[in-house]
C-alpha cells in the first residue's frame, strides 16, 4: 500500500480527484493506494488486513424512477442493502447500469467513493456502519481507499441521513 499514485492517465483521475475533496473538506486521512484492486469488500478487507469486511463501507448506486436521480447508499461491506427500505426513505427506485454509475458519479463501478461525485446525489448512510469505530471507503479507483470514522460520512457527503437500509439475518 502506497500513499499516492503517480497520476499518468485518465484511469487514476478519479483516485486524484477524491483526494483533493476530502482535503477541501478538512478529512485528516489521505487516500491510499492499494497494490492489489479492491473492486470487492472482500478484496478490500484483505489487501487492508482488516479482520471483518463490515469495515469497508461500500458506495451503492441505485436509479430513483421518479426522476432519474442517482441514490447513494453507504453500507457496511457485510450487508446486504434492502431496496425496499432504500424505497421507503427516496421513492421507487431501480438498477444502476455501469453508465448511469459512471455518467451521474463520475466513477466506475468497483470505484465508487462516497464523495465528490459529478452530479449530488440522494444519499442514505446505513447505520451498520456505526458498529465500527473506523471504516475504509473507495477512493474513486479500484486500487484507492480512505480510511474515515462512520460518523465523518454525515460531515463528508453534506449531511446525508443514518437510516436502516440493509437486510437483517
Amino acid at each position: 500500500m502506497t500513499a499516492d499514485p503517480t497520476i499518468h492517465d485518465a484511469a487514476h483521475e478519479g483516485f486524484a480527484w477524491v483526494k483533493q475533496v476530502l482535503a477541501e473538506r478538512g478529512h485528516p486521512h489521505v487516500p491510499v493506494w492499494l497494490d492489489v484492486p479492491a473492486r470487492t469488500c472482500q478484496e478490500a478487507a484483505q489487501a487492508l488486513g482488516l479482520p471483518h469486511t463490515g469495515q469497508i463501507a461500500k458506495s451503492v448506486i441505485f436509479r430513483r424512477k421518479a426522476d432519474g436521480v442517482a441514490v447513494l447508499v453507504v453500507a457496511s461491506g457485510d450487508k446486504r442493502v434492502d431496496e425496499k427500505k432504500v424505497a421507503a426513505h427516496v421513492g421507487p427506485i431501480g438498477r444502476a447500469d455501469a453508465d448511469f454509475v459512471k455518467t451521474r458519479t463520475g466513477f466506475s463501478i468497483g470505484g465508487v467513493s462516497p464523495v465528490g461525485h459529478a452530479t449530488p446525489p440522494v444519499t442514505l448512510i446505513d447505520r451498520e456502519l456505526f458498529r465500527f469505530e473506523e471504516v475504509w471507503a473507495a477512493a474513486g479507483h479500484p486500487h484507492g481507499v480512505f480510511r474515515l470514522r462512520p460518523s465523518d460520512l454525515a460531515h463528508l457527503t453534506g449531511g446525508a441521513p443514518v437510516a436502516d437500509v440493509v437486510q437483517h439475518a
